[in-house]
């Protein structure tokens, strides 16, 4: 009964947390694509490539995650288990958007040194 429990709220924590920040960055990052290449049409463009690649690595980890827990018998494990993997998510976007913005920023130098 736990592991249920458990699972939808994850589910619904960490689905909402990765729409949420891949909106936030889908909508913010138009500008800065724009800034770096030039060309709108493909600054959109490359923005929803990286905007669905996004939404792919991280809902597929959040499904591949949902395999690897183990029989919670209590609250306290429903707490500590939900806390720890939607941890785990905050983390894997944290990292991904800082890779994103030192890519874009290699990227820029090298534009920039031509």
């Amino acid at each position: 009964m736990f592991n249920i429990i458990s699972y939808s709220i994850f589910l619904s924590i960490s689905f909402y947390i990765t729409v949420d920040v891949g909106r936030r960055c889908f909508n913010s990052g138009k500008v800065y694509l724009e800034y770096l290449i030039g060309d709108k049409d493909f600054c959109l463009t490359i923005n929803r490539i990286l905007l669905g690649s996004y939404y792919l690595l991280n809902l597929g980890y959040i499904a591949v995650n949902l395999s690897f827990w183990e029989t919670i018998r209590s609250m306290e494990e429903l707490i500590a288990v939900v806390s720890v993997r939607i941890g785990y998510i905050v983390l894997l976007l944290c990292v991904l958007h800082f890779t994103n913005i030192m890519m874009l920023y290699v990227v820029r130098k090298k534009l920039t040194i031509k």
